[in-house]
């Protein structure tokens, strides 16, 4: 045994260790175990130093290492000194767990203590909140009165300001009346906005007075009147000369209130006038004056006319249909027609498409769905004249069949002439009227012309071709042949005894009422759709329903004389 374990010192790890310890004098674990631990894996390295300590601490026991050879080796006191360190490591052990349990005993106090105070802090949290709310509320309340008491100083103060405003108003007018104007708003040139201010609200005024007795004081005030406002005048110019934009913008703001700011209060004779004016200055100045011409054109028709034609269409679009296709229309019209004035200025090679464009930016939006409109202001308009004709009667309109019944009794009364239906009394009455005539045809023949000037070129023909249609279905279908069906009704049998012409009247005024529809279709409808294919369907649409109702007034006609015969036979 002592041989092994000698042989185990000299030839294992350990043992090269120790040699290695014994012939340097130093300490050469340091440099070994790096290797050691690097070839092995985590569980032998802990196995490792588990007996490396244990070795070490054999070397370090007298006897119990391989120093002095085998006869030096003493077992009993190794196993002495092993005991010893294995109490001292009871010791420790002991020493470092109740260290443990105290630290322990102390984090779980301190977790009560910190888990108390967390408890205090969202209690107080809470009572915080709870006055922030009341706070809240608190403020809220004095908003509330701070807002009403500003609204009773408002209503006071108010009346307060137009008393002290019309006492001021008072004293310069005074001064008119004295013919000496003393006041420094009106001999300090830098107080020219102000005295502009007091001189128009004392021109309102004196507009009110009676000429009589304030003429005198009333021609001071203008002549201040319009000496302020070319003191404006020349003040703008001025300005546009030095360059300065933000005076430029004063002024005019000034002079937007006077009525001479803008010669005829008309947006479209006024860009005329102004481009008229400027065109010879900006010839003269500019090296380009086509382009200076076009950029002040563009920002008038881009800025303020585009502004002026929505507000215009917007205030009626969704109200007034009638209304709203009046303005569209002649809004439209005075600006192609100021187009048309503009092409005389320089503004490039193709001014014509330039000026194409800024009309189409401006009614774009209002051009694409403009048929639907018409076509629903003229339905519903179509339709609220007949009603309104027909109310004046106090005729509820019968409604008359259409389909496979209809038709067979149609051939039927074609073919024999006999009345197939009861006779019914109209009392005289034609239900034809040349008033209802001559607004259907006044609304389409408005409509004709809108068409033409709002509808794109290409369109052209088919809107036209939908407003006739519209035309067709109320003038021709539902008032004249409806009176037609009425008459032929209210012609009596051939066996009655009294006879009356009474479908003669209905013949005479459907025929006066047909030859105004042709009129409108050749004066109006025909110019729109002569070159299109859409003059074929005009044509054919005309010719039907012309037949239709020429076939109905022969047939009225016919049994209106055989009527007259048998009244004649049985007379005599």
């Amino acid at each position: 045994m002592d041989e092994a374990w000698a042989g185990r010192r000299a030839g294992g790890p350990r043992g090269r260790l120790l040699r290695d310890k014994d012939s340097d004098g130093g300490l050469v674990a340091a440099a070994v175990t790096p290797e050691l631990f690097e070839s092995q894996n985590a569980r032998l390295a802990q196995e490792y130093w588990r007996n490396e300590y244990i070795e070490r601490l054999a070397w370090r026991t007298p006897g119990g290492g391989s120093r002095g050879g085998v006869e030096a080796f003493d077992p009993k006191r190794l196993q002495e000194e092993f005991v010893n360190h294995i109490n001292e490591l009871k010791l420790l052990d002991e020493r470092i767990q109740r260290r443990v349990e105290k630290l322990e005993q102390q984090v779980q106090r301190e977790a009560k203590e910190f888990a108390k105070k967390v408890q205090e802090l969202q209690k107080s949290n809470q009572v915080a909140f709870q006055h922030f709310q009341e706070l809240d509320e608190h403020v809220s309340y004095v908003a509330t009165k701070v807002c009403h008491l500003g609204d009773l100083l408002e209503g006071v103060n108010t009346p307060r300001q137009r008393l002290v405003e019309a006492h001021k108003l008072m004293k310069y007018f005074n001064e008119f009346l004295d013919g000496e104007l003393k006041s420094d708003i009106f001999t300090n040139p830098e107080k020219i906005e102000e005295a502009a201010d007091i001189i128009q609200k004392l021109h309102l005024i004196a507009q009110e007075l009676p000429f009589d007795r304030f003429s005198e004081v009333k021609s001071k005030i203008a002549s201040k009147y319009h000496d302020l406002e070319c003191q404006l005048i020349q003040e703008f110019t001025s300005a546009q000369r030095r360059g300065q934009i933000s005076r430029m913008r004063e002024v005019a703001a000034v002079l937007l209130h006077f009525k001479g700011a803008y010669l005829r209060d008309d947006i479209f004779e006024d860009t005329a006038f102004l481009c008229q004016s400027v065109n010879k200055q900006v010839g003269d100045i500019f090296s380009s004056p086509e382009t200076v011409m076009a950029k002040l054109i563009q920002n008038i028709f881009e800025i303020r006319l585009q502004s002026y034609v929505r507000d215009q269409l917007e205030e009626h679009k969704k109200s007034d249909a009638e209304k709203y296709l009046q303005s569209l229309y002649e809004l439209y019209t005075r600006t192609t027609n100021l187009s048309s004035k503009l092409m005389e200025f320089n503004l490039g090679t193709d001014k014509q498409t330039f000026l194409s464009k800024l009309i189409k930016s401006i009614f774009a939006s209002y051009l694409e769905n403009y048929i639907e409109v018409e076509i629903g202001y003229l339905r519903s308009r179509s339709s609220m004249i007949l009603q309104r004709y027909y109310d004046s009667k106090n005729h509820q309109k019968r409604a008359i069949g259409s389909g496979g019944i209809q038709d067979l009794k149609e051939r039927i009364r074609q073919r024999t002439n006999l009345p197939l239906g009861p006779s019914i009394d109209t009392h005289g009455e034609t239900f034809l009227s040349q008033d209802v005539v001559v607004n259907l045809l006044q609304e389409t023949k408005q409509a004709f012309e809108r068409c033409h000037r709002l509808s794109d070129p290409s369109d052209l023909p088919k809107n036209a071709f939908r407003i006739f249609s519209l035309l067709v279905d109320f003038l021709c279908i539902e008032h004249i042949d409806y009176a037609l069906e009425t008459g032929l009704a209210g012609i009596p049998s051939p066996d009655a005894k009294n006879a009356n012409l009474y479908f003669l009247d209905v013949v005479n005024q459907a025929n006066t009422i047909f030859h105004l529809f042709d009129k409108q279709f050749n004066d109006h409808l025909m110019p729109l759709v002569s070159s299109s294919p859409k003059l074929s369907e005009c044509l054919q649409k005309k010719k039907d329903v012309t037949e239709q109702m020429e076939v109905k007034l022969d047939m009225g006609i016919d049994r209106q004389v055989e009527t007259l015969r048998f009244a004649s036979h049985f007379h005599i």
